[in-house]
């Protein structure tokens, strides 16, 4: 795969945000590049000395960040998200080095980014209090909002950014200061945000960066006094163990968790149209997002056209490294994913599941696995129980609406779900029934800064976005006084 790419950014050794300051951690780990499974960098580990250091240095920082106005914050947080704009491109670049997504989605997600710091800049000069009326002209009765205290904040590699940008930018808005740990395979993207806010003049201690073994990480910071919330975006049994281990020293938590989201297509939906959305929203980032497609429920009387449809989409879908034009779909970013794939397609042809298109693995350099529809699909099968979290589309029927409510609800997940059809009864009765955080209908409109984001039941509690994300970062203070 040649590169068409000019004038490439090297790929930057990271190192650890403590109080102000990149230093070195207590021992080092490589960075692989997904496309050619080569080295492409190192990054630094922290160890029990380092973790100390920053969750102190947090604790410091806060006590002088609560203090700063929300307009002064707010002037900051702009900076901020002025300089990710202007260093976009090479943000971007490193970004597909070393999580393996297109260019033009790195891209995106590096700009989405700014968008959202200038969304909270906003929404924290609004954490408004207000008065009750009390019951005698004696009293005065006022509701203040504070900030929690410092943060820690777990993020995932599958948007480096997208997911460390909500967590910080709403607690930096609020007034918290935050340990962020970033994604140790994907970390350099995810510096580059911190230097942003490093660079618009964010005081020492205020955001600090680390990276190690997660568990140990993760056990470290959430028992550690000065850190007041927590908020985790992975796996469900991994957000499970972390919340319980917040529950330990009562702190706060806001968890967004895996999902399994049903596409549901009913007979009188504009069949092509929900096919090709579907089909795009299926084989971004390589299937790799929580809110992803992941059970395709369809209509029994028009179950072949949009199959039809479906895979002459899934099979054009152009796949290469991420920094070559015209790649539509990236390598996974990991070789557990790869191995993932081989089990569950292997496990749906068990089933008795059919392969219409895909089903394997692309070349022997890179984690490159071809756009898979599957058709046939037992409910048995582990694809329809299981997260894929990659880019497999088992496409199922059903003949009543009941039927496939029943299925979309089956599962303990309920982050995301999606449906097309142009009944405005079916739709009402769609956005009742479905028990999912959110639902989207005849199109893809979730994630936005301004909207909320999060699930209900395994997928987890609390919000990543819309004023409701401000909410877990903010303590509420009620004042009466006699005068």
């Amino acid at each position: 795969m040649s590169n068409t790419r000019s004038e490439l950014p090297a790929y930057p050794n990271t190192r650890l945000y403590i109080d102000g300051a990149w230093r070195d951690g207590s021992r080092d780990t490589a960075v692989i590049n997904p496309a050619s499974e080569a080295e492409i960098g190192r990054l630094a580990l922290a160890g029990e000395a380092e973790l100390s250091l920053a969750a102190d240095a947090a604790a410091r920082g806060f006590k002088e960040w609560r203090k700063v106005s929300p307009y002064e914050r707010s002037k900051l947080m702009r900076r901020a998200a002025q300089n990710i704009r202007e260093r976009a491109d090479q943000i971007a670049a490193i970004m597909t080095m070393e999580q393996g997504k297109p260019f033009g989605e790195a891209r995106i997600e590096t700009l989405s980014a700014a968008d959202i710091i200038e969304w909270f800049a906003e929404e924290g000069r609004r954490t408004y209090g207000r008065v009750i009326p009390s019951r005698t002209d004696a009293v005065r009765q006022i509701v203040t909002r504070e900030p929690v205290g410092p943060v820690a904040a777990f993020t995932p590699w599958n948007f480096p950014i997208n997911q460390a940008v909500r967590k910080v930018s709403a607690a930096l808005a609020a007034g918290c200061s935050v340990v962020l740990k970033g994604p140790e395979e994907t970390p350099a993207s995810c510096a580059a945000l911190v230097q942003a806010y490093a660079d618009a003049g964010l005081p020492a201690g205020v955001l600090n960066l680390v990276f190690g073994v997660p568990a140990d990480v993760s056990k470290y910071l959430i028992a550690h006094p000065a850190i007041r919330k927590i908020s985790f975006t992975g796996s469900t049994p991994v957000g499970k163990l972390l919340a319980s281990l917040a529950g330990e020293h009562m702190k706060r938590v806001t968890m967004e968790l895996g999902g399994h989201a049903p596409a549901i297509v009913f007979k009188d939906a504009d069949v092509p149209r929900a096919a090709k959305m579907l089909a795009s929203a299926k084989f971004r980032n390589a299937g790799q997002v929580c809110i992803s497609p992941t059970r395709f429920l369809v209509e029994e009387s028009v179950y072949d056209e949009f199959v039809q449809h479906f895979v002459a989409t899934a099979s054009a879908v152009k796949v290469g490294n991420g920094l070559d034009d015209g790649v539509q779909m990236g390598p996974l970013a990991n070789g557990r994913r790869l191995e993932a794939m081989e089990r569950l397609v292997a496990d749906a042809r068990e089933h008795g599941a059919k392969v219409l298109t895909g089903g394997e693995r692309i070349g022997r350099e890179g984690y490159f696995f071809a756009p898979t529809v599957l058709t046939d699909v037992p409910m048995s099968a582990r694809i329809m129980t299981e997260e894929p979290f990659g880019p497999i589309a088992p496409i199922a029927s059903f003949k009543s609406y009941d039927e496939v409510i029943a299925e979309a609800n089956r599962l303990p997940y309920g982050l995301a779900a999606y449906a097309y059809t142009r009944s405005a009864a079916i739709s009402a009765a769609v956005s009742d029934d479905i028990e999912s955080g959110m639902l989207s209908i005849n199109h893809h409109g979730l994630a936005l800064p301004e909207t909320p984001f999060g699930g209900v039941k395994d997928s987890g509690y609390g919000s990543e976005g819309g004023s409701e994300a401000m909410e877990a970062y903010l303590v509420t203070k009620f004042v009466t006084e006699h005068r």
